[in-house]
């Protein structure tokens, strides 16, 4: 009976999916296990050989905490919002619906080619009514509360209302956008409008004017991460930046809790530190600066009070408000140019191009609070509105880019020192103020001859008391920019009456998307909605024409799927109180700043309001590597329709040119199926080599336009699909990055077919009960030892190694024991379950294997009484002898030098040296 995986694979496959072997429910009699993927956005070209590396990892570790006895969930669904489908629906006048929808059949199809353990009966769809009814509750949550700083948490919005009844906003300690003070008594005598608007300043769900970077092109807004040199991603049009009125969500509330979160969960140190950059904190102090000749003051945030003394002029954002007010009239042509061509540019181009120095004089000053000197005031795209206060003031001898600055404007350069222990100082950039003798500034004031830290308290103290500024922290995190102005999103519970934004009652949810006759803004510039018809609530008020970002859907997808059926509930107190929360969650590095910042945000909100028991979402995250295309290439001629194989390819002009990797085998080209590739080559000539045409290769990112996509369908038709989650897991360590190479899955095919053949001798099944030895124990134990241990470690491809040695060895003493190929099956069922499951029912077994229990091995067959060593003579090994594991040295160095393979090698010579390394090796110099 041969291995026959076209076979056994789809028999299998249905045999899970008839008997909802996957299916999981809450079980209080045994621990839980909850293994999340990050799901994926559905495309229409389907998976390559890339995209399963992380769900075969997680399916693996899935299957063996199901067979270590844990109730395992393990869950997928669709990220299926999108811009891509919206362009489509665009281009052919498709609705999105029905793209999304035959997307996700290819894609449910190839997943289920490859045997994951998916629980598909809690899959969940972000494009689905059923389930963004839980995303537009949970931003009206957001909208219903505030963030108390005293308390550190989010409280309904009824509390401050309260507060306001009493005492008006004096008391509060809120984050918040800035709002005038007033009293109790101002607050009752308000219209709603005007209480409205105050209460929006204070909502987690807030509407504001916001810098975005906008794409007219696209007709939407776009994140960071879908700009690139200025450019969307997607269509490469171009992208401004335009203050619009945006829905944000206030992330920046919770900048404290998510990095002290960082201490609680199992990631590694580089994600923890990626997480710890975009939230950025930093302390310092906060320091107002007058305009000369101007009722108003800058107020700037530094890190360094204690270099006020060598701030020599400021810079602000090119969109400060304050900018156009203060420019003077002789150079406000000069700024109103330079601020239209930095709206071009968005924030990380802004950061990135370290470089480039413009900038501005605004013909304004300044008044430094300290030496009460007047600065130049600038403005250049390197200061953020976005960070801080979109003003800094420049010590351009302490701060690299200021210096740049300075230099390349000629601007003046002072040097604080006030002490010795300055690590930023650079003497080369000091002028005539520092006196090199006594080192410290002259003009140094209260700070002299003390040391940076001390010299930080002391300023700050007089800062805070002299009432020209205060201590505080600031952090790089920003809120979320939730407003998208697109069709293919979730539709916002908002409904607006005088201009101002409510939300629908629960009970209206969900608020479904409507039809409209083009997935285009409208002719005066409104979002696609705008073209719905009667896109009101009954009672007439005008709903919200934007809809949510892509992050919407996926900020608490791991939620959902924990009670995805619940009408009443985002999820049930009993199905949180057992699953709580993600004990391994793995996917790509792509997503390790934004949809990790918003997800733990959404989660502490939901926490802070008592919908689920944990704070932090996800106890160990895996960012699974990316397999690389290995591309090849063909080299044209210039000129000709000739192509010439590799080896000869110096001796002509050529031009090299991608080449479809699926008509290429080990490198040689399939010349006829390249002449029927595309039209243009149908008469193409080549020049071989030993009479084929070998092609080059290099390994780049998998890509259409670069011909090298694997399809794993094409790699399961002609392998298998246990021989393709085998060959991704063996490529390398899982958080690594490697290159496919479709040569070395030979090796791993070979492997299954060895280990069939432990079984079976053509038709005849070699399966027997007889006693195991104390050899085929040994070989069996120390493999369950060695699976068990990488398993935990996500070490699957030296597990796998583990398998092959073992199955060689049992393949060398002709063992076909069941008590040694039942444990054995078991432990190889999580890496290829499909012939696992065959080999278990030929077993005899009428239960599937997905039950079986992980073998335990015994720790007295994994002692060694023998090691073999290696013999090296110079260096180089000559044969292996077999010693006591006990042995001495000199034990093991007289055995060695009397046994009879070492006199040949020898040939009568004494050694000059003989290196003993216990339990590795043996070598004698000669």
């Amino acid at each position: 009976m041969e291995y026959s995986f076209n076979k056994i694979e789809p028999k299998w496959q249905d045999y899970w999916r008839n008997h909802n072997t996957y299916k999981v429910e809450v079980d209080k009699s045994k621990p839980k296990f909850y293994v999340l993927d990050m799901f994926p956005y559905p495309s229409g070209a389907g998976l390559h050989v890339g995209h399963p590396l992380g769900y075969i990892a997680s399916d693996i570790y899935a299957r063996f905490k199901r067979q270590k006895g844990f109730n395992v969930l393990h869950p997928m669904g669709y990220d299926a919002y999108g811009l891509p489908a919206e362009q489509y629906a665009i281009q052919t006048g498709q609705h999105p619906a029905i793209t999304t929808e035959n997307n996700i059949k290819r894609y449910r199809e190839q997943l289920d080619k490859i045997g994951f353990s998916f629980d598909w009966n809690r899959e969940v769809r972000t494009c689905d009514p059923d389930y963004y009814k839980w995303t537009q509750w949970a931003f009206i949550q957001m909208f219903q509360h505030w963030f108390n700083e005293q308390t550190q948490k989010a409280e309904p919005i009824d509390t401050l209302i309260a507060e306001f009844n009493e005492s008006g906003n004096h008391k509060v300690k809120a984050s918040a956008s800035p709002v005038d003070s007033f009293t109790a008594e101002k607050w009752k005598t308000m219209t709603e409008k005007e209480q409205q608007e105050i209460l929006l300043s204070y909502r987690i769900a807030y509407l504001a004017d916001t810098v975005v970077n906008w794409c007219p092109e696209l007709g939407t807004v776009l994140a960071n991460d879908e700009v690139k040199d200025g450019v969307s991603v997607r269509g490469g049009h171009p992208v401004v930046q335009k203050t619009m009125r945006q829905w944000s969500l206030r992330v920046s509330a919770y900048a404290e809790r998510l990095l002290q979160g960082l201490e609680k969960v199992d990631w590694s140190d580089s994600l923890k530190e990626i997480q710890r950059n975009w939230i950025g904190k930093s302390t310092g102090a906060a320091v107002d600066f007058k305009i000369d000749g101007h009722d108003h003051s800058l107020e700037i945030f530094t890190t360094r009070p204690d270099t006020l003394y060598g701030a020599t002029f400021m810079v602000l954002a090119p969109e400060h408000d304050l900018v156009r007010e203060i420019a003077a009239s002789d150079k406000k042509q000069e700024v109103e140019d330079y601020i239209k061509w930095a709206l071009n540019r968005n924030e990380r181009e802004r950061i990135a191009d370290a470089k480039s120095i413009t900038g501005v004089f605004t013909g304004a000053y300044g008044i430094n609070p300290i030496t009460n000197e007047k600065i130049p005031i600038w403005i250049a795209d390197y200061v953020l509105m976005g960070y801080g206060t979109g003003a800094i003031m420049a010590v351009p001898a302490h701060d690299s880019r200021d210096f740049a600055f300075a230099k390349h404007f000629g601007l003046s350069i002072k040097q604080v020192v006030v002490g010795h222990n300055d690590s930023e100082s650079d003497p080369a950039n000091w002028d005539d103020s520092y006196d090199a003798k006594e080192g410290k500034l002259i003009n140094s004031d209260i700070i002299n001859g003390l040391d940076v830290p001390e010299a930080i308290t002391k300023i700050t103290d007089h800062i805070q008391r002299s009432g020209i500024g205060k201590k505080q922290t600031n952090y790089k995190l920003r809120d979320a920019i939730f407003s998208r102005q697109r069709y293919w999103g979730e539709p916002f519970p908002v409904y607006y009456k005088n201009d101002m934004p409510y939300v629908l009652e629960e009970d209206k949810l969900p608020l479904e998307l409507p039809e409209v006759d083009k997935y285009l803004p409208t002719e005066d510039g409104q979002p696609p909605l705008g073209r719905a018809q009667n896109w009101t609530t009954e009672e007439g008020y005008p709903l919200e024409l934007n809809t949510m970002p892509g992050f919407a859907g996926s900020s608490a997808y791991y939620i959902r799927y924990m009670d995805p059926h619940n009408n009443e509930a985002l999820v049930s107190k009993e199905a949180n109180s057992y699953w709580q929360d993600v004990d391994l969650y793995i996917g790509g590095t792509e997503h390790a700043t934004g949809h990790l910042i918003y997800s733990r945000f959404w989660n502490k909100f939901l926490f802070d309001i008592g919908i689920v028991e944990k704070e932090e979402p996800y106890k160990k995250l895996i960012n699974q590597g990316m397999i690389q295309g290995r591309s090849n290439f063909v080299y044209r001629i210039k000129g000709e329709n000739k192509f010439v194989s590799y080896s000869l390819r110096k001796q002509y002009d050529v031009t090299p040119i991608h080449v479809d990797v699926n008509i290429v085998d080990n490198d040689v080209l399939d010349v006829d199926a390249f002449r029927k590739w595309r039209p243009e080559f149908k008469d193409a000539e080549f020049i071989l080599e030993d009479g084929k045409y070998v092609c080059g290769y290099a390994v780049e990112k998998m890509s259409k336009s670069m011909f090298n996509v694997v399809n794993p369908d094409d790699i399961i038709a002609h392998y298998g699909a246990d021989t393709l989650r085998l060959y991704e897991m063996f490529l390398g360590p899982v958080e690594q990055s490697k290159p496919w190479d479709t040569k070395g899955i030979d090796g791993v095919h070979r492997f299954l077919k060895k280990f069939w053949r432990l079984y079976f001798e053509g038709d005849k099944l070699l399966l027997n009960d007889e006693a195991p030895n104390e050899k085929e124990l040994k070989i069996l134990h120390k493999t369950i030892h060695k699976i068990e241990h990488d398993i935990e470690r996500f070490s699957y491809n030296t597990a796998i190694s583990a398998f092959m040695i073992c199955v060689n060895d049992l393949a060398d003493l002709k063992c076909h024991k069941r008590a040694i190929l039942k444990p054995l099956t078991v432990m190889l069922s999580p890496f290829a379950p499909h012939i696992a499951e065959e080999l278990w029912q030929i077993s005899g077994h009428e239960s599937t294997i997905v039950d079986a229990e992980f073998p335990a091995y015994d720790e007295q067959y994994l002692k060694e009484d023998e090691i073999e060593y290696p013999v090296s003579f110079n260096g180089k090994t000559r044969f292996k002898l077999s010693l006591p594991a006990d042995a001495s040295k000199d034990e093991i160095e007289k055995t060695v030098l009397d046994h009879e393979k070492s006199q040949k090698y020898l040939d009568g010579k004494t050694p000059r040296k003989v290196i003993i390394v216990p339990k590795r090796i043996i070598n004698i110099v000669v």
